[in-house]
């Protein structure tokens, strides 16, 4: 008998907060570094590393905590690592020290480690198989949402009380949505499944093999991450004030909010195939860091539009075709796995923007990742036309 779509909606809420959560916290932090934090950053290499120091934590734990949430159910890891995430943040608001900001955010990678592959793999079990994409899409649509509030309204919180008072925003939404999640989120029991060993778990990660889902979305994370920390510099550069910059990332952001729902529809629906939409969506991605790397504030909101765009088809796609290939025993171990791909690309994105800027303009650095990401599907294209020898 299939839960009612009311049921099931009420008890989607909590992972739909837990999603914002992360986004709003990431980016309302990330977006206002460069302009607010001149003690704690002083230069666009040490920028690129407070960016990828939440990811680097998440890139190390997230799979650890992927299988815990298999093994144990996916609600306590979510609900206990949203409570981290609060004691994380709490600890800098008490603090307010340029030193305890290096140690909030390593213990927020870490917390959101937890929390983030458990919401994943709910979403994908109370969840029927043929409402993936929109299920996907929906939870995709409340972390844009949170990417898009975060550099506006963490811009605004900054200015009226310092990273302080953003802090303990992020202390108090954290609590609200794990009693949410204590709430509303049923305790689904742990599906037996086949022994699996550490080494088992390296092999899978480090196997060339990955599904694309998985490098499409980490492709995906690095472009959305260099252009909520970097585009605000560009745009500063072209002359425009900080409301104004902060403006640019929320367009990407609302953008990729927009269009997430859209594909995951348009998946289930069978009007777009998991293989076009992904090829589509890193083109237009890479097209949209071509596009800042060009002077000129028309370019800073075209780079805006087309990464929101480009990453908004790639998500819901992705994790959608992860969860179809996954058996449910081991749908925390595989969100775990997919988030390690994303996470590799939100920490090793700004870095190699950041590093190729530091060595030419930051120009440079948004070409190499348009090369990184276009390469993929460029090569791919190549193969499939390649006519296959007679045996």
């Amino acid at each position: 008998m299939s839960t009612p779509a009311g049921v099931r909606d009420r008890r989607m809420w909590p992972l739909y907060a837990a999603g914002f959560t992360t986004a709003f916290g990431a980016h309302a932090v990330a977006a206002n570094l460069g302009a607010f934090s001149d003690d704690a950053v002083n230069s666009l290499l040490t920028l690129g590393i407070l960016l990828a120091l939440y990811d680097g934590a998440e890139v190390l734990l997230k799979p650890v905590f992927g299988t815990i949430a298999d093994r144990i159910g996916a609600r306590p890891v979510l609900i206990a690592g949203l409570v981290g995430f609060a004691i994380a943040s709490g600890l800098y608001a008490v603090a307010d020290s340029p030193r305890w900001l290096w140690v909030a955010r390593l213990g927020q990678g870490a917390a959101a480690s937890a929390f983030s592959p458990a919401a994943s793999a709910l979403v994908a079990r109370l969840n029927p198989a043929a409402k993936h994409g929109r299920a996907f899409g929906s939870y995709g649509f409340y972390k844009s949402i949170g990417y898009t509030l975060g550099p506006l309204l963490g811009g605004a919180l900054v200015w009226l009380g310092g990273f302080r008072l953003l802090f303990a925003v992020m202390t108090v939404l954290a609590l609200v949505a794990a009693g949410w999640a204590l709430l509303a989120v049923p305790a689904l029991p742990p599906l037996p499944r086949t022994r699996q060993t550490v080494i088992d778990l390296a092999r899978r990660i480090a196997d060339p093999g990955v599904p694309a889902p998985d490098r499409c979305a980490g492709g995906a994370t690095a472009a959305l991450s260099v252009g909520v920390g970097f585009l605000p510099v560009t745009g500063a550069a072209d002359g425009l004030g900080t409301i104004a910059t902060g403006a640019a990332v929320s367009v990407l952001a609302a953008t990729a909010a927009i269009v997430q729902p859209r594909a995951g529809r348009a998946l289930d629906n069978g009007r777009l195939s998991t293989r076009t939409g992904l090829t589509v969506g890193l083109l237009v991605t890479a097209a949209g860091l071509a596009c800042a790397a060009l002077p000129g504030v028309a370019a800073v909101l075209g780079a805006a539009l087309l990464i929101g765009a480009g990453t908004g088809l790639i998500t819901p796609l992705g994790f959608a075709a992860l969860a179809a290939s996954t058996e449910q025993a081991r749908l925390g171990q595989t969100m775990g796995t997919a988030e390690l791909g994303r996470e590799l690309g939100d920490a090793g994105g700004p870095l190699l923007v950041a590093g190729v800027a530091t060595a030419a303009t930051l120009g440079y650095g948004y070409a190499a990742l348009a090369i990184v990401l276009a390469a993929g599907p460029v090569i791919g294209l190549l193969v499939r036309k390649r006519p296959s020898r007679p045996s």
